[in-house]
């Protein structure tokens, strides 16, 4: 062996970054605007909490006991109207999922008189996701019933704020603006099976929550199969 072989090792080593124990960061992000009346808050703080307690949700959650989901959820809504409901958890044990759900249907929000400043909140996200956990994939799930009218707009917030590698997925919640969908399609939702998931109303939230929970949670387990079983080999 060259006598500076093991030098070359360690430095190898050293530099390689452990492995993810986490599979995938879920950030959840809630509009609470001035669109949003407070029995409509309501339902959505509520909703939210009781699709994560959905058997399905659950089961996808825990469906990797090595490798959890760490959950984080805020509220926003003008441009400096950030607020965390749910600080980074990592999802381990139903008792786990319970204690965010709680959290969230006894949350309240701080301010019911602000715009949409759809761009500070991807920006927001950027500094949660670089002080989160390591995870091997990154998402952002946001919630909205209205498109982005004060600050500056999503397409700026990804030219200018860290979130290369984040999936961006939306929920549109229909009546107050019936093209949200296509606007979130459009300007919004990023990344590689980035989906936009539909609430006719926010009676109609909790039911699309859990839709969207389940397909976020889905793709992160089908993308941890595909890489543990290696490339695919030919068949002759």
């Amino acid at each position: 062996m060259h006598p500076a072989a093991p030098l070359i090792l360690a430095g190898l080593l050293w530099a390689a970054p452990a492995a993810a124990a986490c599979r995938l960061a879920l950030l959840l992000a809630l509009d609470v605007s001035a669109s949003v009346d407070a029995t409509e808050d309501g339902l959505q703080r509520r909703g939210l909490a009781r699709a994560l307690l959905a058997p399905e949700v659950e089961s996808a959650l825990l469906s990797q006991a090595g490798a959890p989901v760490a959950l984080g959820v805020y509220e926003w809504s003008g441009r400096y109207n950030q607020d965390m409901l749910v600080n980074w958890t990592e999802l381990r044990t139903r008792d786990d999922i319970a204690r965010a759900a709680l959290a969230l249907s006894r949350s309240r929000r701080g301010r019911d008189d602000l715009p949409t400043a759809l761009g500070y909140a991807l920006g927001h996200a950027a500094s949660l996701f670089r002080n989160g956990p390591k995870c091997r994939a990154r998402t952002l799930d946001v919630s909205g019933d209205g498109p982005n009218n004060d600050g500056f707009p999503p397409d700026l917030a990804y030219r200018y704020f860290p979130l290369d590698g984040v999936t961006v997925n939306a929920l549109a919640i229909g009546g107050a603006d019936e093209g949200l969908a296509d606007y979130y399609q459009q300007a919004l939702i990023r990344g590689s099976g980035a989906f936009v998931e539909r609430a006719a109303n926010f009676e109609a939230f909790e039911s699309a929550m859990r839709r969207k929970l389940l397909r976020e949670v889905q793709i992160i387990i089908g993308m941890n199969e595909l890489h543990a079983a290696g490339p695919a080999r030919a068949s002759y």
